[in-house]
């Protein structure tokens, strides 16, 4: 049995934040793969169903992104499950838009719902690192994952996310793999991370 974890902040006003692209890959993945419904549970709410023959519970906290590890805490409890069970979604702004980096462990690179789930369960969980990219400056950082993506953008983000589910069966069998499928997948949709990157310092705030 696996955990996939998808990081954001609940309620309508935070649902188009780039701080919230794990919950929106959540939602894709149960929807594609035709989840049970979602029910609260674990100071969140979660979603049960099959990947790859295996039984895989999503689990969107609700304790807001900066105590997200209190919803993990809870659900690895109630299903015994360890770290490495355990495979978190979230925005990544040190990785170009559009690129998707899978590792387990590492650092949280000042990201405070990593930071949460590392302090509760500890740090040998699973990361996909969805890229949103960088504002440019540390003093912007805060304003910018909790900004909605501007409307440009939502092509790429909407691609990255059907993609990401497509592969959530890969992605179980195979983190390597599924990093590669995605990649391929992007730059076949027309999305190529770099051409992206490019853009987005052409655009971003300053």
């Amino acid at each position: 049995m696996l955990l996939f974890v998808g990081l954001g902040n609940p309620g309508p006003d935070y649902a188009r934040n780039r701080h919230n692209i794990g919950f929106v890959v959540l939602e894709e993945v149960a929807r594609r793969h035709d989840f049970r419904s979602w029910r609260r549970g674990f100071l969140g709410e979660c979603a049960e169903g099959v990947l790859n023959h295996k039984k895989v519970v999503l689990l969107r906290p609700h304790t807001f992104m900066n105590e997200s590890g209190r919803s993990v805490q809870e659900a690895l409890h109630y299903f015994k499950l360890d770290q490495r069970d355990v495979t978190v979604f979230h925005d990544e702004i040190e990785l170009q838009p559009a690129k998707v980096r899978v590792k387990l462990g590492g650092g949280i690179a000042g990201h405070n719902g990593l930071r949460s789930i590392s302090e509760c369960i500890g740090n040998e969980y699973w990361r996909v690192r969805l890229g949103v990219g960088h504002p440019g400056a540390k003093h912007l950082v805060e304003r910018y994952v909790l900004s909605d993506f501007p409307k440009i953008d939502w092509p790429w983000v909407k691609a990255l996310v059907e993609t990401v589910a497509e592969n959530a069966q890969v992605l179980v069998r195979d983190a390597a793999s599924f990093q590669n499928k995605v990649h391929l997948a992007m730059e076949i949709k027309g999305f190529d991370p770099g051409s992206l990157a490019l853009r987005h310092r052409n655009h971003r705030p300053d």
